[in-house]
């Protein structure tokens, strides 16, 4: 019997390998991405500056050059309740995967049981005793026109597609922290400029109701200081609120709170990131990002869908063997006379479903030609994403400098104005104006700069950057 159960294991594992060798699947074509192969050109975009390392290789912690955004990055990754739903969905997609793979080999069982059963009494007493012991294999599909074959790569590229949606969580978490990050930097400063103007517009006002109550002022100077003052003492109260609101968002992306020490006094004198991000390349970047690929995996497991569903239309093949011992006594169990063995192998041929098969086939391809479309849309969202931050980045620089001018205008101006106003050689009219232009500008110079330092933030995520 050894020599019938090595035999039969053998064929079953011969089977085994053979079967699923014809696939139903439609041959997988990547389908052509519906976007121009090189980025816009024109009076935004700057010319092309490829970087040493491209964007997919820049790991985020050579990409964050700030030491404390850095940390605080670091601690959303450990910590952030997003990114572990992620990853749990791809230890569930995986194990899923790999039930439908233990699919496609035999499984051994071994059994044993015994029984004991007495009838009668005294003389006619009856005893029977019973036990067996075998090993078989149960309802094993010879997979010979590729079904589970098929269902195991869709589950194979589901696990993959959800592989990439977590290291899209993953960029995507790296980007939200740093942008809260720089959010929470720019508020502080617009925080400091409302308080030193509302500091400035106080002193301003009461020196201006000394010299209305001298005969020098008019109330429509007492009156237009105190509305320059009111402005950036509101300005204050709202400016707080938002300092708070963001670490509030920055806490519940780090999934803990933050160091205080690691939390910038400001935007202005800080270098977050990298300066420059690769310009001068083909839309072909795109088949890298995430999201992209994720799409794709998608698509290929839609793919093997169909190849199940046509499998369908075909014979199944089962089998199941079983070999074993019975005997009424244990020293007798595995003598040759104990021998059993069976081998029962059955075939089902779909006849009238009722339109069922055709009707999951209908499906399968609805589904996939759904694939696709998905997978064109993502590309044509990437390519707009990074044309759109391609376009910023190529007039951020002189957006910068524009308003870098300004408020120093606007700061001689302000200087001569008071001075002016205090020889008696103009009036405060102007002077306040000349102050609430400076506040605006350094209001407006704090927001380009937030633009200017997310916007290399967003570049990197929508160009699929590393996150090793």
């Amino acid at each position: 019997m050894t020599r019938w159960l090595m035999r039969s294991t053998t064929s079953l594992l011969a089977l085994s390998l053979l079967a699923g060798c014809i696939s139903l699947d439609p041959d997988y074509q990547r389908p052509a991405a519906p976007v121009p192969a090189a980025w816009p050109q024109g009076a935004a975009y700057a010319p092309p500056a490829p970087a040493a390392t491209p964007v997919a290789e820049t790991g985020w912690q050579d990409f964050f050059v700030d030491a404390d955004l850095r940390a605080v990055v670091g601690q959303a990754l450990d910590n952030n309740r997003d990114l572990r739903v992620a990853v749990q969905n791809v230890l569930a997609a995986r194990a899923k995967y790999q039930v439908q793979d233990a699919a496609r080999l035999p499984t051994v069982d071994a059994s044993a049981s015994g029984g004991y059963s007495r009838t009668g009494a005294g003389a006619n007493r009856q005893e029977t005793k019973s036990l067996s012991a075998g090993i078989g294999v149960s309802a094993f599909e010879a997979d010979l026109f590729g079904r589970v074959a098929s269902l195991t790569r869709a589950d194979l590229e589901t696990y993959l597609a959800e592989e990439e949606t977590a290291r899209a969580t993953r960029i995507s978490l790296i980007s939200e922290v740093a942008t809260a990050y720089i959010t929470y930097a720019a508020d502080k400063s617009l925080l400091r400029i409302a308080q030193q103007t509302m500091d400035s517009a106080q002193h301003s006002a009461d020196v201006t109701r000394k010299r209305l109550s001298n005969g020098v002022a008019t109330r429509l100077d007492a009156a237009e200081a105190d509305t320059i003052y009111q402005t950036a003492r509101a300005d204050v109260a709202n400016y707080t609120t938002l300092v708070a609101q963001d670490l509030n968002a920055l806490e519940t992306l780090t999934g803990a709170p933050v160091d205080p020490a690691r939390l910038p006094d400001g935007i202005e004198g800080r270098t977050f990131t990298l300066a420059a991000l690769p310009a001068g390349m083909s839309t072909g970047v795109l088949l890298n990002r995430p999201d992209v690929l994720s799409a794709e995996h998608s698509l290929k497991s839609a793919n093997a869908n169909i190849g199940a569903a046509r499998a369908a239309f075909f014979p199944t093949v089962s089998l199941t063997t079983a070999a074993g011992f019975a005997s009424k006594a244990f020293g007798n169990l595995f003598q040759a006379q104990s021998q059993s063995l069976s081998f029962t192998p059955s075939v089902s041929v779909p006849i009238f479903d009722n339109g069922a098969n055709q009707a999951n086939l209908d499906y399968a391809k609805a589904t996939q030609q759904a694939a696709v479309a998905t997978y064109e849309k993502t590309i044509q969202t990437a390519f707009k994403e990074v044309a759109n931050a391609l376009a910023r980045r190529g007039t951020i620089a002189e957006q910068l400098d524009a308003q870098q001018s300004t408020v120093r205008a606007a700061q001689t101006s302000y200087d001569l104005s008071q001075a002016r106003y205090k020889q008696g050689a103009d009036s405060y009219l102007n002077a306040l104006d000349a102050q609430r232009t400076l506040y605006s500008a350094q209001q407006t110079l704090v927001s380009v700069q937030l633009t200017n330092a997310g916007n290399l933030v967003t570049l990197y995520q929508v160009l699929g950057g590393g996150v090793k």
